[in-house]
């Protein structure tokens, strides 16, 4: 009796890397961690420039300080496990741990839906309102938006923690990916998990649900105020304004929306397509952001190359 209350109080979980290529891990792990690396370094170069370059200290670039923040605590998040499995081959993650991971991967995914939200508001009132935009975002607003964004993330994923927590599972649980998401916990529960699922899928339609509504309200009402400019030019320039914004959205909402089509649809498909969709849902914002920022925002551009050339001098 006291083993099996030992096997329900600390039950084991074991993380999944692509089943079948062990062998090869060391080659897989080289890409991978230089995607960690890239992230990391391109999102600390962001932050970096935006807070030494006084002329950056603007409303867009404070969002784009929340997204690269995001990005990193993404990032920061999942580097631990992933390492583990393909590096040293240790697939092994407490109970405890193993929530707190998940955690985390959900507040960041969750902060970094309103964040990109945010950044399509900023735009909106940029174009539609170009002379009172620095007194309509001003620094309290800011603050004010960046606490209820990360309240709640925070608030909404804290009970399904606590949920998953009640639950009971089986001595050994084998999970699908090198990290660990909710919706994958809630497979090995061997107790109902009806209350579990439920919540989850509220927090998924009040969090991303909602903020992919407001998201496409928010380019309708731009494209609206753009196509009312009188002028071809200015039109131009108020478009261009938001590509960086509109490659950031894809890159965040097209890979779960991949991930979420392969969970749904893709049951006989191969456990590495489903690691591998898993895995860009997770590493490839943190990695294209501070990318697409960096090429198509002439600021920022412009600034990162003035920091090398001084570097090099």
């Amino acid at each position: 009796m006291s083993v099996f209350n030992d096997f329900a109080l600390y039950p084991r979980f074991l993380l999944t890397g692509f089943s079948g290529l062990e062998s090869r891990y060391g080659l897989i792990s080289f890409p991978l961690f230089l995607v960690y690396g890239t992230s990391i370094a391109g999102n600390i170069t962001i932050l970096f420039i935006i807070r030494t370059e006084p002329s950056l200290h603007q409303p867009m670039y404070y969002f784009l300080s929340m997204l690269a923040l995001t990005d990193l605590g993404l990032s920061t998040t999942t580097l631990p496990t992933m390492f583990s499995v393909f590096w040293f081959h240790s697939r092994d993650i407490p109970f405890n741990a193993c929530l707190v991971q998940m955690y985390f991967i959900h507040v960041f995914s969750i902060i970094e839906s309103a964040v990109l939200l945010a950044m399509a508001f900023d735009r909106f009132v940029a174009i539609r309102e170009p002379l009172r935009y620095a007194t309509i975002l001003t620094n309290d607003v800011i603050t004010g938006i960046g606490l209820a964004i990360a309240g709640r993330a925070l608030a909404l994923v804290f009970p399904a923690s606590f949920l998953l927590k009640r639950l009971q599972y089986n001595a050994v649980n084998i999970l699908s990916y090198p990290f660990c998401l909710h919706q994958d916990l809630i497979k090995t529960t061997v107790s109902s998990r009806r209350v579990s699922s439920i919540y989850g899928l509220m927090v998924v339609i009040c969090s991303m649900g909602l903020d992919s509504v407001l998201l496409l309200l928010s380019y309708l009402l731009i494209l609206g105020t753009v196509l009312s400019i009188a002028s071809k030019a200015e039109r131009v320039k108020a478009l261009n304004t938001c590509i960086s914004h509109v490659c950031a959205v894809l890159t965040f909402y097209t890979p779960m929306i991949g991930l979420s089509m392969i969970r749904r649809y893709g049951q006989n498909a191969s456990p590495i397509v489903h690691v591998l969709m898993a895995n860009v849902y997770l590493l490839v914002p943190p990695l294209m952001n501070p990318i697409v920022y960096s090429v198509k925002t002439k600021q920022i551009r412009d600034r990162i190359l003035k920091k090398f050339k001084k570097h090099k001098v």
